[in-house]
Parts: C-alpha cells; sequence; structure tokens
C-alpha cells in the first residue's frame, strides 16, 4: 500500500512539473501573436500631406466604421479613418473639400482595403486629435478635459 501511495505522488509530481514546462514553452508562443488589424505602433507613423476630398460622417460600403476624410496626396487618394467622436463636439474637425491638411497616423490593411489611421489631423495652424498615442479614439469628453485649465492656471 505504501509502494502505490509514493507511486501516485511521484505521478502528480512529474505530471506537475510536465504541465509546468509545457505552459514555459507556450509563453513565447503568445509573446510573438501578430499584431491586429486595428493594433497602432507609433513607431510606424508618416505623415501625408495632401488636399480634401471629402470628410463622410458615415462610412461608404466596404468602409470601416466610423467617419473618414478623403483627401488626395501626391501619391494618390487616402482615406483616413477618423473614428466615431472625430466629427463630434465642441473641438470637431473642421475641414472643407479643397483645404490644405496633414494627416499623422499609420497606414492598415483592414477587410481587404487600405485604410490610414488617423491619429492628428493639422489644418492651418489647428491641431485635431484624433487617437491617442496608443491608437485609441478620443472622445470629445476627453478631448475637453485635455484642454480644460485648472483654476489659478494662467493666472
Amino acid at each position: 500500500m505504501k509502494r502505490l501511495h509514493a507511486g501516485l505522488w511521484l505521478l502528480v509530481f512529474l505530471l506537475s512539473i510536465s504541465h509546468a514546462l509545457a505552459v514555459q514553452a507556450q509563453s513565447p508562443a503568445i509573446a510573438t501573436k501578430a499584431a491586429g488589424p486595428f493594433s497602432y505602433d507609433v513607431s510606424q507613423e508618416v505623415t501625408l500631406s495632401g488636399t480634401v476630398s471629402s470628410v463622410l460622417t458615415q462610412p461608404a460600403a466596404g468602409m470601416i466604421m466610423g467617419s473618414h476624410l478623403l483627401f488626395v496626396t501626391s501619391s494618390g487618394p487616402v482615406d483616413a479613418s477618423l473614428g466615431k467622436f472625430a466629427l463630434l463636439g465642441d473641438d470637431a474637425l473642421a475641414v472643407t473639400a479643397g483645404q490644405q491638411i496633414e494627416v499623422t497616423g499609420v497606414a492598415k490593411i483592414i477587410k481587404d482595403r487600405q485604410v490610414f489611421l488617423a491619429r492628428k489631423v493639422t489644418a492651418g495652424s489647428t491641431v485635431y486629435v484624433i487617437r491617442n498615442k496608443h491608437g485609441f479614439v478620443v472622445s470629445p469628453q476627453a478631448r475637453e478635459r485635455a484642454t480644460r485649465t485648472t483654476p489659478g492656471e494662467g493666472q
């Protein structure tokens, strides 16, 4: 009976060690998992200059959700995704067709289409923040909090 009891404990011990080794072997695979289509890597940002052709409050067929800024660069047309908040709020993006702009963001392939995830849009001397440095869309409330001054500031 003692021999059977000792054998069972040895079996449990060996199984726990093999399980721990299997978990460690899987960890690097998880760490190197490919980034998703909406992932945002600030190190891959580029700034494009062009002329606004149109601003879409609703996506056209085949586009990702949210508003879009269509503009033309020297290399061709660009579909810049603005997310759902860029055109909302007191400090919403205000650009019109024919206006010169600069858009900073990351190019992605989403739904088999090239889309430019816009982080900042510069029109004249005004900079509109669309996403934060992690790629999350900035809400009108967050934009308002970022520009609000604290009591006593600037006095």
